[in-house]
């Protein structure tokens, strides 16, 4: 029988192997300095008036959508109307910028840290601070044992 743990685990690298697969082709995709809306609209000889009659909205209807989506305003809904008018659809997909197993790396390193100062302050009280030497050793011991466990208060910030 599969531990609950194993079990969690292997979802765990399911749920990683997917991020990692969607991040590889999207990382270098900026958005075109017009946004994608007014990318595609051109891209098709479609004008602004053309497309708010495909949607039944008005033109400036159009033209404040696509002014929303290059300030961050606009709603996916919004964006995914527009795309079917023009015969598209919207892949959205979040990205992390280094990779998870870097985002990890970094939190159990966080986290790592944030646990060692307690200790630390708890020995320097009854005078017995590691040493520099054995401080990194515990610190790289707790980051690993961090990553292989994943409690679940690895994202809490204590």
């Amino acid at each position: 029988m599969v531990s609950e743990g194993a079990m969690r685990k292997t979802v765990l690298f399911q749920y990683q192997q997917i991020v990692n697969k969607t991040a590889s082709p999207a990382a270098d995709l900026p958005m075109p300095p017009e946004g994608w809306l007014r990318t595609m609209r051109k891209a098709l000889g479609m004008s602004g008036a053309q497309l708010a009659r495909r949607l039944g909205v008005s033109r400036a209807q159009i033209a404040q959508s696509e002014k929303n989506e290059l300030s961050g305003a606009i709603t996916l809904r919004t964006l995914q109307n527009m795309a079917e008018a023009m015969g598209g659809r919207v892949v959205y997909a979040i990205v992390p910028h280094d990779g998870i197993e870097t985002l990890l790396k970094m939190q159990a390193k966080d986290k790592a840290r944030q646990l060692m100062s307690r200790v630390d302050t708890h020995m320097a009280l009854e005078s017995q601070l590691l040493d520099s030497e054995r401080h990194q050793f515990e610190m790289g011991r707790l980051e690993q044992e961090l990553l292989k466990e994943m409690p679940a208060n690895f994202w809490d910030n204590e």
